[in-house]
């Protein structure tokens, strides 16, 4: 047990400070204070010792230095149980300090407004607090740390059932807190600075991120799991209705986001394990829903559905005909929402700005560390295609072709999609040969009743060989889009003039692992 006689309070967020401060106060404890926290606690009624009276000197430099003195961090660190620190501690007049309640400098909340000057950002770094927080978790057996209002409760229901003191357990939590808090706080500036310096591949990455909810399993119902979101991103991946999210879920829900968010307006598709079963845009979301669906309405049942633009209560009902896991979009009217009413398992998760969510960077685990890499968010026009072919696309040829073209870099590789000019009609997902992927896609679409004669076919990657070319011939396709770079593209430029294909490069990539 810890014994609380003193504490020490200095906090920015003020958040249930006096009811905590009046607690303590009651319970017979002496406070001492620094600067705002100070004159709020006055104001208030509660006593409280001002931090330059308490050490016998002032706080200076603009107050950059006040609770950096020995009689501060000796009455945190001294260990009572140990006679010399006892001695030591007598001989300096360094009362105990029991308590510390800290939260910091609000850096994190001051740079992520924006356009926020060096100078601001630099008097927003705390160095007293986290000095004060470290030197308390590291003497958590004689001094307890508080660093969350949330944990006020916890400490005050600790002190009332133990005639004011707090219990070793309840100790322990609060040091493990504290120290993750203070990591955090560095990371947050470590990570801002080489952000304003252009430094996306720092040679020391620090990462933080805070939990944000308890996943109901992993991709197996064997396998724990939670979302944590990083620390200068809001999340928003908050359902407005549904069962718990699991691991896979979220996998799914991040795949529809991201195809809806980078595709024109009414942009519809629909995952399964990551991979689009179809992709549409028209020009409202009910038509372009129902072109999804068609491409692979057997893979839909139990899907993911991404919608840029607005779930209305006839898109709700079109939806509610086969089961589906959820639907992220911008807009639910409130039709549609009494529809999904009565189907309370289905998440629903709604974003109003689907580029502002956009994260830039992909960050993946691997055994024994981390990747990270920019995420593939480029782009091409029209204009960058290179025609290889005898026979040239038209207007609405190139329209087709880069549509195929978007919805492929989508895809696992090796991706073939097979489209119109506003829909996929089959797409051949993650084989290991690309003519299997060529083979598949047709095989899909001819298995919904869908012709791909006339179609646009997209490669997110070079056609090695001709026998991709050759197959995609024999299924009466129109045109191909690849990226070219094949160390035999003459070899599969022939084949497509011998087709009467038509055929052009990309010079981009898409790979999809």
């Amino acid at each position: 047990m810890i014994q609380i006689r003193r504490a020490l309070i200095s906090v920015s967020d003020k958040t249930g400070l006096i009811d905590f401060a009046k607690l303590l106060q009651q319970k017979g404890v002496e406070i001492i204070s620094t600067g705002g926290t100070l004159k709020v606690l006055k104001e208030n009624g509660i006593a409280a010792i001002a931090i330059d009276d308490y050490t016998g000197f002032p706080e200076i430099l603009d107050g950059r230095v006040k609770t950096l003195h020995p009689k501060v961090h000796g009455g945190l660190l001294g260990v009572i149980s140990n006679p010399e620190h006892v001695k030591t501690m007598e001989k300096h007049q360094i009362p105990k300090i029991d308590l510390v309640v800290v939260n910091l400098y609000p850096f994190v909340k001051t740079v992520s407004q924006g356009g926020v000057s060096l100078d601001l950002a630099i008097e927003n770094i705390d160095i007293g607090g986290p000095s004060m927080i470290r030197s308390a978790a590291k003497n958590y057996r004689h001094t307890v740390v508080v660093t969350d209002p949330a944990d006020y409760k916890t400490v005050a229901d600790s002190m009332s059932v133990n005639s004011g003191s707090v219990d070793a357990d309840t100790s322990f939590l609060l040091m493990r807190k504290a120290f993750s808090h203070t990591a955090m706080y560095d990371s947050a500036i470590s990570s801002w600075f080489n952000g304003i310096a252009g430094e996306k591949f720092p040679e020391i990455l620090n990462l933080s991120f805070t939990k944000k909810q308890k996943l109901r399993y992993g991709e197996n119902p064997h396998q724990g799991a939670a979302f944590y979101e990083p620390l200068f991103t809001k999340s928003e991946f908050s359902p407005l209705q549904g069962k718990e999210l699991s691991f896979n879920n979220m996998l799914d829900f991040d795949a529809a986001f991201h195809i809806a968010a980078l595709l024109p307006e009414n942009t519809v598709c629909i995952i399964k394990h990551l991979n689009p079963c179809g992709i549409a845009y028209a020009d409202n979301t009910q038509e372009a829903f129902q072109l999804a669906k068609r491409t692979d309405p057997i893979s839909a049942f139990g899907g993911i559905i991404g919608i840029k633009g607005v779930v209305t209560g006839e898109l709700a009902a079109s939806i509610g005909e086969t089961f589906v896991e959820g639907v992220i979009a911008q807009k639910f009217t409130p039709e549609a929402l009494e529809f999904f009413s009565k189907k309370p398992n289905v998440r629903l998760i709604e974003i109003a700005d689907f580029k502002e969510a956009l994260d830039e960077m992909d960050l993946r685990p691997i055994h024994h560390g981390i990747l990270l890499q920019d995420r593939d968010y480029a782009t091409i026009s029209e204009k960058d295609l290179k025609v290889v072919t005898k026979k040239k696309p038209s207007d609405a040829d190139l329209k087709g072709l880069m549509f195929a073209w978007s919805a492929a870099k989508f895809i696992k590789s090796n991706a073939i999609v097979y489209a119109q000019e506003n829909a996929t009609l089959g797409i051949g997902a993650g084989q290991m040969s690309r003519v299997d992927s060529v083979h598949l896609g047709a095989t899909k679409a001819l298995n919904v009743g869908l012709s791909v004669v006339g179609s646009y076919v997209a490669s997110d990657a070079y056609f090695p060989f001709r026998d991709g070319i050759d197959a995609i011939a024999k299924v009466g396709a129109k045109a191909i889009i690849q990226p070219g770079g094949s160390i035999r593209d003459e070899e599969v430029i022939k084949a497509a003039d011998e087709h009467g294909l038509i055929m052009v490069f990309t010079g981009m990539r898409h790979f999809r692992h």
